[in-house]
């Protein structure tokens, strides 16, 4: 007994493995897919779809290897555990970054092109002297090449619904937290679930925003600076959002399988500011996206 509590004071150091050059492999296959649909070439929904099915098995792979060494007790050790909150707060501050480069693009149309175009400097006066600015854009400089959209959306209607979900989701999430510290199972798989219903939701009323800015209101990748902004800024989040949901459903699974408890679950953990960090890019997104 004593031997086996020595070996679990040591840190662990997995094996050499394989699935960071499978993982590699598989996002490049995306990007290359996406870049070449997007160029209409025959080939690129095909490698898209392969990094697509790539991906997902590595995700079952990589991860459920991970989640067996925890159960195999080769992880509980306080350094490794501090290695797993330093890695997911850095790959969490990658996420700021990437979000922080659409959000300067859109600052950037915003405060420096449009202002320029719309008569604070020469373009203006060479280029489009009729062009007026105005955000959101409904009047595109050179309509001829972009189509604007009929109208803009509104904030208060759906996005003011999505984001009163997204801030009760983290409000559920931090109830089943505080559950699996007070050992209360009950609440704890009630608040998880609810958490996901949540997530499910915030979805569902995206793609019927989606729908109606497609169908109703002219609002396009192809409609200028404005809809390129929208659908890259809410199509990432809720990309985003759709990752959460799938983590958070693999974190009920594995409460069913009893697999945390109150000095055990970082997995819980890592998910939730996960969570958290989507539901703070949300509250940017429907203040300089929606609002202002």
């Amino acid at each position: 007994m004593e031997k086996k509590d020595n070996h679990h004071h040591k840190y662990y150091l997995p094996a050499p493995s394989n699935w960071p050059l499978k993982a590699s492999i598989a996002l490049v296959s995306i990007f290359v897919g996406i870049a070449n649909w997007l160029h209409d070439v025959w080939f690129g929904p095909y490698v898209l779809i392969f990094g697509l099915c790539m991906l997902l098995y590595i995700l079952f792979g990589w991860f459920g290897t991970v989640i067996q060494e925890n159960r195999a007790g080769l992880t509980r050790h306080k350094q490794v555990d501090v290695s797993f909150r330093w890695g997911m707060c850095w790959f969490i501050f990658s996420e700021v970054m990437f979000f922080s480069a659409f959000f300067g693009a859109l600052f950037y149309v915003r405060l420096v092109s449009l202002p320029q175009l719309g008569g604070a400097g020469l373009t203006h006066i060479v280029n489009w002297p009729a062009f007026k600015a105005a955000w959101p854009m409904l009047h595109n400089p050179n309509p001829a090449a972009f189509i604007a959209p009929q109208s803009v959306m509104e904030a208060w209607g759906i996005p003011a619904m999505n984001t009163l979900i997204l801030l009760t989701s983290g409000v559920t999430i931090t109830i089943a937290h505080w559950s699996i510290l007070k050992n209360h199972r009950k609440t704890m798989l009630i608040s998880q679930l609810a958490t996901i219903l949540l997530g499910i939701s915030f979805l569902y009323l995206q793609g019927h925003e989606y729908s109606i800015a497609y169908l109703e209101k002219g609002l396009t990748l192809g409609s200028g600076i404005y809809g390129t902004t929208f659908f890259m800024l809410t199509g990432f989040h809720g990309l985003h959002v759709t990752i959460g949901t799938i983590g958070l459903i693999v974190i009920l699974y594995r409460m069913l399988r009893n697999d945390f408890n109150s000095h055990n679950h970082f997995a819980f953990e890592a998910v939730s500011w996960y969570w958290h960090f989507v539901d703070v890019v949300w509250l940017f997104l429907f203040i300089f996206v929606y609002w202002l």
